[in-house]
């Protein structure tokens, strides 16, 4: 069988991580003109980045090398295994194409060694589910070939929805025009994004207040979860518990207590892009 590999930006938590045996390709970020790898909450102190951005600090993030890739995966193939990546969505970073390079040279030094890349079209537990959902088919037995193929069809049944506390870090990351910004701020609008079937994050809708952001995702779980699914549900966020905790309240209400909701922290690599504050749900759709 081959080594399950993933990316910090999947969120998947690293007590799973060693729990399945994955390995964790560990995504950077600079804040403070220091660079840091996210090792998926290991070390907590990653939760500093929250204080920093909202004091001023404009944290960074950047691609791995190729030879970081190498480094990675090379001394699985050279030991006589392959490699099955599920990766974050290959739309929001230029570090594939490094992948991509890295992947060459390898496949042709490693002629019989397989190196399978899974793109979950998704970012923070959107990709971490998708991950947990790879170990489940593996531990049922399927090959690499039959993992890859019902991934493909699992994905399109993810359903990732968010709001930002302030648009001031999207319009860094180019994402809004700063007029956009400075208006929406001061009128508190609150665009609800989600990611789309490509690996894109797009506009949903906006509202105006975090009462009505936190409505409107409540909506959007009642319309479109699979209510009836084993599976989790999660709400993320970025440093905004409070609001995480009314926004799971409103679901519980909405569902009269039928659902339960997992938790987790927004990473620091996708916090440098949303800010603090970001809060959302994941989940299974119908």
């Amino acid at each position: 069988m081959s080594v399950l590999f993933t990316d910090s930006n999947c969120e998947l938590h690293y007590s799973a991580i060693e729990k399945h045996g994955i390995k964790l390709i560990q995504m950077p970020y600079i804040l403070d003109d220091e660079e840091y790898f996210y090792d998926d909450g290991k070390d907590p102190s990653f939760v500093r980045i929250y204080q920093r951005m909202k004091e001023g600090a404009i944290p960074t993030t950047s691609a791995l090398s190729p030879q970081n890739y190498v480094d990675y995966f090379e001394p699985v193939l050279a030991s006589g295994e392959d490699i099955f990546y599920v990766s974050f969505s290959h739309e929001l970073s230029g570090t594939f194409n490094y992948m991509d390079m890295a992947i060459r040279e390898l496949r042709e030094k490693y002629p019989d060694r397989k190196i399978t890349v899974f793109d979950t079209k998704n970012i923070s537990f959107g990709g971490g589910i998708q991950v947990l959902e790879a170990v489940r088919l593996r531990e049922k037995g399927l090959s690499d070939e039959e993992v890859l193929f019902e991934l493909e069809r699992f994905k399109e049944k993810i359903r990732v929805y968010f709001y930002v506390s302030s648009l001031t870090y999207l319009k860094r990351g180019g994402r809004v025009s700063s007029t956009s910004a400075v208006f929406g701020n001061m009128l508190n609008i609150k665009p609800i994004l989600r990611v789309d079937e490509n690996g894109k994050i797009v506009k949903h809708q906006t509202v105006h207040g975090l009462k009505k952001a936190i409505s409107a995702l409540g909506e959007i779980f009642m319309k479109e979860a699979e209510l009836e699914s084993s599976r989790s549900f999660y709400v993320v966020d970025a440093d905004a518990k409070n609001d995480a905790d009314i926004l799971e309240k409103e679901i519980l209400t909405r569902t009269g207590g039928k659902v339960q909701f997992e938790r987790y922290n927004i990473g620091p690599v996708i916090t440098a892009h949303c800010g603090p504050g970001t809060t959302g749900i994941i989940f299974v759709a119908k």
